[in-house]
């Protein structure tokens, strides 16, 4: 809690799972935050790996946490919920660094700014993806996290097949739809309210189910620029992965059932089953390991029909807590903006 006259506090969560140079960069960088109020909170996602305590505890202020199994991105993070009693979180991954000290600040200042705003992104920068002397956006949440009407997310700073210079075109705090789970900063208690990621999800788009729902509940989410971190990104599943297909496609549909109106549902869901199908003829001539990408989306689109009845339980509790009306959730979203950028 928040004592009179103090900052809030604020505890970073790390889901980790085996990449230990990795998880040692990010600490390292973390350790040069300038915020008093400060806790890091590493879940080791059935990993085990030995010395795991010895670098956590060498880092002011963090502490680990083991699971016995490997519980995903979503399943780490709510294990790092349920420990930490800050009044902000960080859901972050520890492929990421930071460089600018006030990093943690600006964003505390900018959701005190915004009391009405749950979630909030910094701008994801690559560190990878570097062009001369600029600097590119990073792929995984770029400048903000947007959704068009068909359910399919897209992001400010990227395109279909890469990511935008940074020349200050999004320097302006706005509202996004999503903020990238690859550095999420959020009020706790919001998240807990609307029941944390959905572990179902195991990885991808578990950010944006969780962003949906908070909107769906009254709040908003919002970028937060002036604060940067930089995103390795593919530690987990490289781009194009047949794995990383399934789960995004699996959890897109998922995601539609759950969160979209009733009406809204019956309007895109046979141009979405039939766009499925496009990307399944997509993938057979037009990409390397294209048999086993289109497998990927079949698989995905059976597991969705097989995981119906639990997903329509979550609907139900979903939609019975729904605050705003569809309009209200895409009020300035561009249709089909993904396919025009």
């Amino acid at each position: 809690m928040t004592e009179s006259g103090a900052r809030p506090t604020v505890d970073i969560i790390i889901p980790h799972y085996l990449q230990r140079e990795m998880l040692e960069r990010c600490l390292r960088s973390l350790a040069l935050t300038d915020y008093p109020g400060m806790g890091i909170l590493v879940i080791d996602n059935g990993g085990f790996l030995p010395g795991l305590q010895a670098l956590v505890a060498a880092t002011p202020g963090a502490r680990l946490h083991r699971l016995g199994e490997n519980r995903g991105y979503a399943g780490g993070c709510n294990e790092g919920l349920r420990h930490s009693r800050a009044e902000f979180v960080v859901f972050m991954n520890d492929d990421t660094t930071v460089k600018d000290p006030d990093w943690l600040r600006l964003l505390v200042d900018e959701a005190l700014r915004h009391p009405g705003a749950a979630a909030f992104q910094p701008k994801l920068l690559s560190t990878k993806r570097v062009v001369g002397p600029r600097r590119m956006f990073d792929y995984a949440g770029a400048a903000g996290g947007m959704i068009d009407r068909l359910g399919y997310p897209y992001c400010l700073g990227r395109t279909i097949t890469g990511s935008e210079t940074d020349r200050g075109q999004y320097d302006l705090p706005r509202s996004i739809f999503w903020a990238s789970g690859a550095a999420m900063f959020a009020r706790r208690e919001p998240v807990a309210s609307v029941g944390g990621f959905d572990e179902d999800f195991f990885m991808h788009m578990e950010e944006i189910d969780l962003a949906w729902r908070l909107i769906l509940a009254g709040w908003s989410v919002r970028s937060a620029p002036a604060s940067e971190v930089f995103h390795e990104g593919g530690a987990s599943l490289g781009e194009g992965s047949p794995e990383k297909i399934y789960f995004n496609h699996r959890n897109n549909m998922l995601m539609l059932l759950k969160n979209r109106s009733g009406a809204g549902l019956l309007r895109i869901l046979p141009v979405r089953i039939l766009l499925e199908l496009a990307a399944v003829l997509y993938y057979l001539p037009h990409s390397p390991g294209g048999g086993r990408k289109a497998a990927s989306v079949f698989r995905a689109m059976k597991d969705a029909v097989r995981q119906f009845p639990a997903t329509w339980r979550k609907r139900r509790r979903v939609q019975a807590s729904r605050r705003v009306g569809e309009r209200t959730v895409f009020s300035g979203m561009p249709f089909f903006q993904l396919l025009r950028r």
